[in-house]
């Protein structure tokens, strides 16, 4: 069976660090998926502002040297707009569903992209909150032996344990995913990488922690 392994990331870099990495260990360009808003780390000057690119649209590709001469997936990144997230980098199977028609209507695009992929709704919200907080998601699809390698790849560099993560936001007053809200500035995204650090298993989506010789560990206190 296949399945979609998520991981929230805290900006653009890391990202495109971890697809590489699931390229090299054999995952395919038409199975991987990045998210991004155009912040620190991301190449800008191809993008669609937030004021100007029209909603569910793609609007233009970064290509080539922008990226420093990448190949596949990360040369083929699209600049779209949605409400909600505004200038977005997306590539891979994803663009296919935000760019599609009335996908701008539905929860600012990228829930109902990652609802059809099979992400319960109340988690795609927290994926893209972070994105509009300057954050980052990769998405795979795996079969069952090689989702867990997937998962794997993307906890040991810097998936983030976006259950805690939301609960902070909740602590600070936010009461769920706004598609009228404004998308975070630079600035913003930066203090916001500042503030958090714990990481989580993209696959069950529970926090790790490590103990004192520095082993990985699944925290099973909380559950999906």
């Amino acid at each position: 069976m296949t399945k979609t392994v998520v991981g929230s990331f805290d900006g653009y870099e890391s990202a495109q660090r971890v697809s590489q990495l699931l390229k090299e260990q054999g995952f395919r360009d038409d199975e991987i998926s990045i998210v991004a808003r155009d912040v620190a780390g991301a190449p800008r000057h191809e993008l669609a502002s937030d004021a100007d690119a029209p909603s569910n649209t793609a609007t233009g590709a970064v290509t080539g040297g922008v990226v420093g001469g990448a190949v596949g997936l990360v040369a083929n990144l699209a600049a779209v707009a949605l409400p909600g997230l505004g200038a977005i980098m997306a590539a891979g199977p994803l663009v296919v569903a935000l760019t599609g028609a009335g996908a701008g209507a539905v929860a600012g695009g990228l829930i109902g992209a990652l609802t059809d992929e099979g992400i319960p709704e109340d988690r795609a919200s927290y994926y893209a909150e972070a994105v509009r907080r300057g954050g980052a998601i990769v998405t795979v699809r795996a079969d069952d032996t090689r989702a867990d390698r997937a998962a794997e790849i993307m906890l040991l560099n810097g998936g983030i344990d976006i259950d805690e993560r939301a609960a902070r936001w909740r602590d600070a007053g936010w009461n769920g995913f706004d598609g009228s809200a404004r998308p975070y500035t630079v600035e913003e995204a930066e203090n916001e990488r500042r503030l958090y650090g714990m990481h989580a298993d993209p696959l069950s989506g529970l926090p790790l922690t490590r103990d004192p010789e520095g082993d990985t560990r699944r925290d099973s206190t909380i559950r999906r």
